[in-house]
């Protein structure tokens, strides 16, 4: 018989990782409640007319892809079977994909719910997405994004603001991160000063990739897409610009004097910066002009966070789209978001055991069960725990009491409340600290507020 498996890409989560998830889910929450965002569901699947085409060529080859229900061979002609064309097949027997991401699915949702939505419309997102990427540290086929957007406003408050909750987040999670910028504009404007502006997207593809594969190699891919060895050594002074925000700032200007987009984006890159520094806020925050961020959409500021106490790809990301919805037939709205990457996160906190002690826990109280008359007994007691707030369990069968206590260890329970004959009749409970093995006798009614107080 085959051993059950689970597909590559993919992870179990067990109740104490659930846990921990659930304080990162919580944790994220409740900083976009902080700063006025709504939650929204899409669903798992759209159609893939929905999907193809937004996130570029290896985008959408990294789709997965639902065979139609059914048979799902009746519209595919035997010639279009030999020719073993792919992309063809592909087309004619799926007309539904698994999500990419949750900011397309959300541009649709815009333009589906027009009429309902007012505009600025501040929505939050937390719902797995998947790819069918190669599985690898730290990348996963499935995972979790957790995401924010504003649509509906021009404003570069909105990326000062998505810059205060990165920070905020991963100050409430001890992560020490380095917030990294850039704008698309700017990577338009070097494009056009060195002579390929038709070019954009392969550039940006390539120097996106500059931490994971080296500044040759980029090179290397660069010439591969037929950029011109000229243009290659003119962008080396760029990649490579350092000094502080308001130095490279400075060396842009002079850079791009003759690009009127390029100009635009150091314009919008001095703002967000003049405003975050009436802010007090500890993360750095650093202008990166290898930063790239490989998806179409974005048109203006993109961010990227990286950890800095841990070898990870990025835990958190986003830009500005001026025209993702157009694609929809809303063109005009303008959006801005980031998401944050929870299963890195989960990773991060883990390899740091940054995780508070409570994280874990579930249920705070065990009772004991010595037989049909203490369970009678403790039922009502169990209630009213229950309706107090307090996370309480009783043992389902009267077994030896060393199997219960094993019990209440392995499920890391920090009370056993043991109610037996004497209990009964003397109306206490004798209630024992599974760390300290300590025994205390507590009225029923004082257990309430006893146990919500730990």
């Amino acid at each position: 018989m085959q051993k059950p498996s689970i597909p590559k890409g993919t992870r179990d989560f067990s109740p104490e990782e659930m846990a921990k998830r659930n304080y990162i889910f919580d944790t994220i929450r409740s900083v976009f409640y902080l700063y006025g965002f709504k939650q929204i569901e899409t669903p798992a699947m759209e159609n893939l007319s929905t999907l193809m085409g937004k996130y570029g060529e290896e985008g959408d080859k990294l789709l997965f892809k639902i065979l139609n229900s059914g048979d799902f061979l009746s519209d595919v002609k035997p010639e279009d079977l030999e020719s073993q064309n792919l992309v063809r097949l592909t087309n004619q027997m799926c007309e539904k994909g698994l999500r990419y991401d949750l900011t397309v699915p959300f541009a649709r949702f815009v333009v589906m719910h027009r009429n309902e939505i007012s505009f600025p419309f501040r929505r939050f997102q937390i719902q797995p997405v998947w790819r069918a990427d190669r599985p690898q540290k730290g990348r996963y086929r499935e995972f979790f994004q957790c995401d924010a957007d504003i649509v509906g406003s021009d404003s570069l408050l909105n990326e000062v603001e998505l810059i205060q909750i990165m920070d905020e987040v991963f100050r409430r999670f001890n992560i020490r991160v380095c917030i990294k910028m850039n704008n698309r504009k700017i990577l338009s404007g070097i494009a056009e000063i060195i002579g390929e502006a038709d070019k954009i997207v392969d550039i940006t593809v390539a120097i996106d990739k500059l931490d994971k594969i080296g500044l040759e190699n980029v090179n290397l891919e660069l010439a591969a897409k037929g950029i011109s060895e000229e243009a290659i050594a003119k962008l080396q002074p760029i990649i490579n610009l350092s000094g502080s925000n308001r130095e490279k700032t400075a060396t842009l200007k002079t850079v791009l004097a003759s690009s009127e987009v390029g100009m635009k984006g150091v314009g919008e890159i001095q703002t967000v910066l003049d405003k975050i520094e009436l802010l007090s806020i500890p993360t750095e925050l650093e202008l990166d002009l290898t930063l790239a961020r490989g998806l179409n959409y974005y048109t203006g500021a993109i961010f990227e966070v990286k950890a800095l106490d841990v070898q990870i790809g990025s835990i958190s990301g986003g830009g500005r789209y001026d025209n993702l919805t157009g694609v929809f037939g809303m063109p005009d709205v303008s959006g801005v978001g980031i998401s944050f990457g929870a299963d890195r996160i989960f990773d991060v906190l883990n390899q740091l055991n940054l995780y508070p002690e409570d994280a874990g826990q579930t249920t705070k109280v065990l009772f004991v069960n010595f037989g049909e008359t203490e369970e009678n007994y403790i039922m009502p007691l169990l209630s009213k725990l229950r309706r107090s707030g307090v996370n309480a369990e009783i043992y389902p069968e009267a077994v030896k009491m060393k199997k219960q206590l094993s019990y209440a260890d392995d499920n890391r329970i920090a009370y056993v409340a043991m109610v037996g004959e004497t209990e009964m009749q003397s109306g206490k409970i004798t209630l024992k600290n599974m760390t300290s093995g300590e025994q205390t006798s507590i009225e029923p009614e004082q257990l309430p507020e006893f146990l919500r107080t730990l």
